[in-house]
């Protein structure tokens, strides 16, 4: 009762005085009180706090205010609803402490803040000892690159599909919020394959240089997951059906030939150029499809060599990778592809290709 009186005096005194410091002065005093004795208190004095403190600290200036909540960031049990208030303070000083440090502020109240505040309040969220899904939703949607890196390197934050997806995307040609993302324990494997098979060269060599053998195997389970999503999108196509069964009838008749394969490449059909080029080759269609759509030039050329194909033809599938539209296929760089061309010996070429079929096979799923 009397640590009651006492605060209604204090406060009936402040809010009468027209003094803005002298106001201040009584919010440090009150502070001081609920500081050394908070351990102490019932919660009946400590909503009584929350009161008092909740009528003087909207009358004082920012620096009194900042004060008042660097004092109070760290008391594991200080009043919730002045805490709050301090939280959504406009004044990053003010609530900086607190959105890091509080333990009274909720999920709701950070999710509020990391919706409507300045980025500078995102980043102290950020820093919280944990962080929840949902609070890790927004600050890696709506937070700048800042926010992102520092959201990713905390090893308290958890992250839903959204979160993690979302900094797979945002890290596609920034290497050190892939570096981030790429080091967190506790990433999905799917999420881990995407980073690594979207991630620019430059930000995928940093990658592999912080992990050689890590990166190894992402490399590994990369090409297996692409194997997988090639297959379905086979499976759900009926155009690559047609042509699978139409090349495949030329192949048993032993009519399947580099004339054929040139005539299928030069009318521009994809799937019949593919399936044919795999079948010559004795290699599975999705290293084919692959060497295609991924612009692997000197792949085609190995496999052109491999099966002795001439430099027309081979200069045929070049266009075809290229595209109709595609600028790559100037006559300077099919110039530079016609001399490694010449230079690439026969056996060579066969040595290479042995090499796919095997790892190919060694990629492919173990059957049980």
């Amino acid at each position: 009762m009397t640590v009651q009186k006492n605060l209604i005096d204090e406060l009936e005194i402040a809010i009468s005085h027209k003094d803005i410091a002298h106001r201040a002065e009584t919010l440090r005093r009150l502070t001081d009180l609920f500081v050394l004795g908070s351990t102490k208190y019932s919660g009946k004095q400590i909503a009584l706090f929350d009161d008092v403190m909740s009528r003087l600290v909207d009358e004082v200036e920012v620096s009194a205010r900042a004060a008042f909540g660097h004092r109070l960031a760290n008391v594991p049990n200080a009043p919730p609803r002045i805490m709050r208030e301090l939280a959504l303070d406009n004044a990053i000083e003010v609530a900086g402490p607190v959105l890091a440090h509080s333990e009274q502020i909720d999920n709701g109240t950070l999710i509020e803040g990391a919706k409507t505040k300045s980025q500078d309040h995102l980043l102290a969220i950020s820093r919280r000892k944990t962080l929840t899904e949902d609070v890790t939703d927004v600050l890696v949607d709506r937070g700048n690159r800042q926010v992102a890196l520092s959201t990713a390197k905390n090893p308290g934050a958890a992250f839903s599909e959204f979160g993690y997806s979302t900094l797979v995307r945002r890290s596609k040609d920034d290497d050190k919020l892939a570096l981030c993302v790429w080091s967190r324990a506790g990433i999905p494997r799917q999420h881990l394959l995407k980073l690594f098979a979207e991630a620019s060269e430059s930000v995928r060599l940093t990658l592999e240089a912080t992990d050689r053998r890590k990166a190894a195997l992402i490399r590994e389970m990369v090409a297996r997951a692409s194997n997988e999503i090639q297959t379905t999108a086979r499976e759900d196509s009926n155009g690559y059906s047609v042509a699978y069964s139409h090349v495949q009838c030329l192949h048993k008749a032993g009519k399947l030939d580099e004339a054929r394969l040139a005539d299928f490449a030069k009318a521009g059909k994809f799937d019949e150029s593919a399936v044919a080029l795999s079948m010559l080759c004795d290699l599975p269609v999705g290293l084919i499809e692959r060497a295609f759509v991924q612009n692997m030039s000197e792949q085609l050329l190995v496999l052109a060599k491999a099966i002795d194909l001439s430099w027309d033809t081979t200069k045929t599938l070049l266009l075809l990778q290229s595209g109709p539209n595609d600028s790559c296929a100037s006559d300077s760089e099919l110039n530079e592809c016609f001399m490694s061309y010449i230079r690439l010996q026969s056996e060579t070429a066969k040595k290479a290709v042995q090499f796919y079929r095997l790892r190919e096979q060694a990629m492919m799923p173990v059957s049980h």
